[in-house]
C-alpha cells in the first residue's frame, strides 16, 4: 500500500471499529473521505456473542441467530416472566456480522481493511501516527478500539468490577428449553458471597447458550464456571446433551474517565472509551448509540478530544457500581429489587438512558431502607 495518509483510521475491526465504518459510510457527507480499517487478522469466527434489546425493526435483523418477545427474572423469592414489548431481545452472533460488514464495504472506494498488528499509536496534538507491523500511518482522525486496561487499574478513584462468563451452546437430547423466552437473570444459585447469576438463551426447544455469569472483582478458574453451569443443568433435570461451542468473556465494568486518554486526534472508541454500560457490562448497543452522536460531531471537525459522553447516567452507574462493590455479596438482592418494584420494561429504558427524572426517583425509590443507606452513603463519599 502506498498511500499513508486518511482522512480516518480505525484501529481494530471488532464491534465498534465496524460499526463506525458502517456508519460513516452510511452517511454521504463522508463519501470522498478515505478510511483505513487496521486488524490483525480477518475476523470470520463465531468469537462473541452480542445480545440487546431494540425495537422489533433493527438494523441487523437479516443476520440475528434468535429474537425473543419474553423474558424471564428469577431468584430466590422473586420469579417473574414478562413481556419485552416495545422491544425484543436479540442475539447476533459476530461470524455474521463481521461477514456482513466487511462483504458490504470492503469494495467500496476508498476504504481499506489491512490486516497488520498495530504496534504504537503516537499523538501529536493534530496528528496522530499508527505504528504497525507493516508500515507507519497517519491521520487527524485516529480512532481505537484496542483495550488496555493498565490506566484503568493503576488508580484507586472508580472502582472496577468484571462482567466475566463461560457459556456453553448445547444440544439436548430431550427437549428441554421455551424458547419463546429469555432467562434474562436466574440468581437462584448459590452466590458464595458474590452477584451470580445463570443466563439462558433458548433457540429451539434442544438448543441454548448456557452462561454462568458474575459481576464482581476477580476472575474464577475455567472449571469453576462449568461446574457452575452443570450444576444448573442438572437442577433442571437437563442430564443428557452435547456441548457443541464454548465461549469465554471478561468486559470491564467501570466509570474510569477513559475520555482522558483521547487527543484531538485520537479517540478511544467501545470498551477502550468507556463505552461499554458500567453498571450491566452491556456494550453493543451503547457503543451504536455513542456512535449515532459521534457522526455529526465529526461534521463539525472539532478535537476527538472534546467528544464527550458524560450524563447523569453515568453518575447512577457510578453510585451503583460503588454500592455493588461495597456489597457484592448482596446484588441479587439489588437486582430482585429493581425488578420486583418496577415494570421491567421502564427498567430497560432507564438501562437505555432514555428515562426522565421522575421516572428515575420512583426506581431509586423502590430499593428498601437498607439499600438506600448504601446509596446515600456512596453518594456522600463521591461529594465529599
Amino acid at each position: 500500500m502506498k498511500q499513508n495518509y486518511f482522512d480516518f483510521i480505525i484501529c481494530g475491526a471488532g464491534a465498534s471499529g465496524l460499526l463506525l465504518l458502517k456508519a460513516i459510510r452510511e452517511d454521504s457527507f463522508f463519501n470522498e473521505k478515505s478510511i483505513l480499517i487496521i486488524e490483525k487478522e480477518i475476523k470470520n469466527v463465531n468469537d462473541r456473542t452480542w445480545s440487546y434489546w431494540e425495537s422489533p425493526n433493527g438494523s441487523f435483523d437479516s443476520i440475528l441467530s434468535k429474537k425473543w418477545s419474553k423474558a424471564n427474572f428469577c431468584s430466590e423469592d422473586f420469579d417473574s416472566d414478562f413481556d419485552l414489548n416495545p422491544y425484543q431481545y436479540k442475539m447476533l452472533r459476530s461470524a455474521a456480522f463481521y461477514q456482513s460488514i466487511r462483504n458490504k464495504y470492503s469494495k467500496l472506494k476508498n476504504t481499506i481493511f489491512l490486516n497488520a498488528e498495530v504496534k504504537n499509536i503516537d499523538s501529536k496534538n493534530i496528528m496522530t501516527e499508527v505504528i504497525t507491523s507493516e508500515e507507519k500511518y497517519q491521520s487527524k482522525k485516529v480512532f481505537n478500539s484496542l483495550f488496555d486496561p493498565k490506566p484503568m487499574i493503576n488508580q484507586k478513584k472508580y472502582p472496577v468490577l468484571q462482567q466475566h462468563f463461560v457459556g456453553w451452546f448445547i444440544k439436548t437430547k430431550k427437549p428441554s428449553f421455551d424458547s419463546r423466552k429469555v432467562f434474562f437473570m436466574d440468581f437462584n444459585i448459590p452466590q458464595v458471597q458474590e452477584t451470580r447469576f445463570i443466563y439462558v438463551l433458548p433457540i429451539d426447544r434442544h438448543n441454548a447458550l448456557v452462561e454462568y455469569t458474575l459481576f464482581s472483582e476477580n476472575l474464577l478458574h475455567f472449571d469453576d464456571y462449568e461446574t457452575g453451569i452443570k450444576a444448573y443443568l442438572d437442577s433442571k433435570g437437563i442430564t443428557e446433551f452435547e456441548i457443541e461451542e464454548k465461549e469465554q468473556g471478561n468486559i470491564p465494568m467501570t466509570c474510569f474517565p477513559f475520555e482522558k486518554l483521547n487527543y484531538r486526534s485520537l479517540l478511544h472508541i467501545g470498551t477502550a472509551g468507556g463505552w461499554t454500560k458500567a453498571s450491566t457490562g452491556y456494550t453493543f448497543m451503547n457503543t451504536r448509540r455513542n456512535i449515532e452522536r459521534l457522526i455529526p460531531f465529526l461534521k463539525t471537525d472539532a478535537g476527538l478530544n472534546t467528544f464527550t459522553i458524560k450524563s447523569r447516567f453515568r453518575f447512577y452507574d457510578l453510585l451503583f457500581l460503588d454500592v455493588l462493590n461495597r456489597y457484592n455479596a448482596h446484588g441479587s438482592r439489588l437486582f430482585t429489587r429493581m425488578f420486583k418494584k418496577n415494570p421491567p420494561v421502564k427498567i430497560f429504558r432507564f438501562l437505555d438512558e432514555k428515562t426522565n427524572f421522575i421516572e428515575e426517583l420512583k426506581i431509586m425509590a423502590s430499593f428498601s431502607l437498607t439499600q438506600k443507606i448504601w446509596f446515600l452513603k456512596a453518594l456522600f463519599k463521591r461529594i465529599f
